[in-house]
C-alpha cells in the first residue's frame, strides 16, 4: 500500500491559523464578541475540513500519473457524474456562501459567486497539480467548480430569507463583522 501525507497535522495547524488570522483584527478593531468569535472558529474548521476532503491523500510513493495533463481533468458536464456527487458539492459550498456576507462589508450574490468560483478554482487547481505531480486521490473536474458555485449561491439564498424572518435579522446582525447591518440582497432570477 502507498504511504500517505497524514492529514491531521496539515489540516489542524491551518485551523488554528486561520482563527487566529480572523480573530486578530477583530480584536485589534475592538469588535470580538463571542458570535463573531463563533464565525471565526466555524471558518477555520471550514478550512480545515474542505482542504482534508478535497486535496488529500496525497501519496508519498505512489509514482505520478501518466498519460499527460489532460488525463486529470473532466471537461465534459455531467458525463459519467453521479447525483451524489453533485449534491455533496452543492452542499459543501452553502456553508461558505452564508460565511461570505457575515464577513464582508457590502454583502452581495455576486460577491458570493465570485469568492465561490475563486475557492473552488483552487481547489480544482490543486487537484490537478497534485494528481499530476503528487500522485493525489482527485481530479480536477468541472462539475465540481459549477456545482461549488451553486452551492455558494443556495448558501447566500438561505442566509437572504433567514433575515426576513422577524427577529432572525437582529441576531444574524450579532455574527457580521461588518460595523452596521446590512441587508441581503436576494438572487436575481437567471
Amino acid at each position: 500500500m502507498f504511504r500517505q501525507v497524514p492529514v491531521l497535522p496539515v489540516v489542524v495547524p491551518l485551523a488554528v491559523l486561520v482563527v487566529a488570522v480572523a480573530l486578530v483584527p477583530l480584536a485589534r478593531r475592538g469588535r470580538l464578541t463571542a458570535p463573531r468569535a463563533a464565525v471565526a472558529l466555524t471558518l477555520g474548521v471550514y478550512a480545515a475540513g474542505i482542504v482534508a476532503n478535497t486535496v488529500f491523500p496525497i501519496f508519498l510513493d505512489k509514482p505520478a500519473r501518466h498519460g499527460g495533463w489532460t488525463s486529470h481533468l473532466a471537461l465534459a458536464p455531467l458525463a459519467g457524474y453521479q447525483l451524489d456527487d453533485a449534491l455533496i458539492n452543492v452542499a459543501v459550498f452553502v456553508p461558505l456562501g452564508m460565511l461570505v456576507p457575515l464577513l464582508t462589508a457590502r454583502p452581495s450574490w455576486r460577491r458570493t459567486v465570485l469568492v465561490a468560483a475563486s475557492i473552488s478554482l483552487g481547489i480544482e487547481a490543486t487537484q490537478y497539480v497534485t494528481a499530476h505531480a503528487l500522485g493525489g486521490g482527485h481530479i480536477a473536474d468541472l462539475n465540481d467548480l459549477v456545482l461549488n458555485v451553486l452551492g455558494g449561491v443556495v448558501g447566500y439564498g438561505v442566509l437572504a430569507a433567514l433575515v426576513r424572518v422577524p427577529g432572525a435579522a437582529a441576531l444574524v446582525d450579532r455574527f457580521r463583522w461588518a460595523d452596521g447591518p446590512r441587508p441581503l440582497a436576494a438572487p436575481a432570477p437567471v
